[in-house]
């Protein structure tokens, strides 16, 4: 497919196959710390209301020209969390618990009543303990001061996984997934996958990142992705889609989500107000970081088989939207070809900022939300879209949709992979 092909034929010819899909997995809890806020109704405010948490932030280091970046930080103390291996946390490993923990009080589920080997933890994160390694490089480097016999255990990708798995006891499959901002979407797919095929009955999913670190933000300020912030506004530094778009604000946060069958739900008697009725992913093959249209689509098109749809079902897509030139360009042309300019895209980055490997995970709340509500959220900062990209955007305030059934949200990282997910609203 070519990124420009958006003919009928490609959309009917490689759509869906109804019929064929496995069942729902019931999303019973959310639990979630993000720019936006810590409650549902802070988040639902930013989000309809396309407020913005980005911020400029000032970076000095010895020997290097300071530099103004936009960043979207959490109201966030990890000095107080504390953990069963009583290992020292990283700030996002104490993310990650914090919100598992929430997202588990809001299930109701009582963990210790599950059967331990069918429940399991699938996490995802780009880098891991980005503020751990960044300390323990200073310390080593520029201190020369002898490191934590247990600076390993902290640092390492899978910590978050290990530390989730050991509070609730978790003794079925915990894995981390580390593919750059796809890492939680494909984290929550795969647990999905894990469900259906009847390995668990419950699992943890969902993903962190916290990378604003004086050597993580100078490294992504090295690469010239990040939006540079507007001397007197620097909420509107990210701008997804808009003809003026110039990058995205680095953010940091975590979600976290239970998942269970539906027969283990309906069996407990939990709430289950939505379900996730589709996933995909796969890989473009074709360059470490240009996206490939044709990819994007081959993975949405994918997760509508695997959720039975037609693409006229679905209500909503939440938009990957990093701003960056390539990455709106792909994915535009992408969602054109699969879906044409039928349905409505909204992309949040511009309020809550990237997440990176958590951001699958926060965006994916983002659309239950909108299924919640049932309405559609602006995409903040997108005053004019970019000409070349002829789709239905939710722009200036948020839609109603009271007829909103299902929403895709995309993921697509660097090293060309690919997510989708699908959720559908039950009640």
């Amino acid at each position: 497919m070519r990124a420009d092909d958006a003919s009928a034929g490609v959309r009917a010819g490689q759509r869906s196959n109804p019929g064929t899909h496995a069942a729902p997995v019931a999303v019973t809890g959310i639990g979630f710390l993000t720019p936006l806020g810590r409650t549902v109704e802070a988040f639902d405010d930013a989000l309809f209301e396309g407020r913005s948490a980005v911020r400029s932030e000032a970076l000095v280091l010895k020997g290097i020209d300071p530099m103004l970046l936009a960043v979207a930080a959490c109201d966030f103390d990890s000095a107080n969390v504390r953990s069963t291996s009583r290992l020292p946390l990283d700030h996002g490993t104490a993310m990650a618990l914090t919100v598992a923990q929430e997202a588990i009080a809001q299930a109701a589920i009582a963990t210790g009543a599950l059967d331990p080997d069918r429940l399991g933890v699938f996490w995802g994160s780009g880098i891991g303990g980005c503020a751990s390694f960044d300390a323990t490089a200073a310390m080593l480097y520029g201190e020369h001061r002898r490191l934590r016999p247990t600076t390993v255990l902290t640092v390492m990708p899978n910590a978050a996984v290990a530390e989730i798995a050991l509070h609730f006891g978790a003794r079925g499959s915990a894995i981390g997934y580390a593919c750059a901002c796809a890492s939680s979407a494909v984290a929550i797919g795969e647990a999905m996958r894990a469900i259906r095929g009847g390995w668990l009955d419950v699992a943890i999913v969902g993903g962190h990142e916290a990378m604003l670190t004086p050597g993580l933000m100078a490294s992504w300020h090295a690469m010239r992705v990040l939006a540079p912030p507007p001397q007197d506004a620097a909420s509107t530094a990210c701008r997804p889609f808009s003809g003026d778009r110039s990058g995205f604000a680095l953010g940091e946060g975590a979600a976290a989500l239970v998942l269970e069958s539906e027969s283990h739900a309906r069996a407990r008697g939990a709430t289950v107000s939505a379900t996730l009725a589709g996933y995909a992913t796969n890989c473009d093959g074709s360059h470490i970081t240009n996206p490939n249209p044709d990819g994007q689509a081959r993975a949405m098109l994918a997760a509508l088989r695997d959720a039975g749809l037609e693409t006229g079902q679905i209500g909503h897509i939440n938009a990957h939207g990093t701003a960056t030139s390539a990455g709106d360009a792909a994915e535009a042309a992408s969602i054109r070809a699969v879906f044409g300019r039928t349905v409505p895209v909204s992309a949040t980055k511009a309020i809550h900022g990237h997440l990176m490997g958590g951001g699958g995970a926060v965006e994916l709340i983002a659309a239950l939300r909108c299924l919640e509500r049932r309405a559609l959220p602006p995409t903040a900062n997108l005053v004019a879209p970019d000409a070349a990209f002829d789709l239905d955007f939710v722009v200036g305030s948020a839609r109603e949709a009271g007829d909103l059934h299902y929403v895709l949200s995309n993921s697509f990282a660097f090293g060309g992979t690919n997510a989708v997910l699908i959720a559908a609203r039950t009640l």
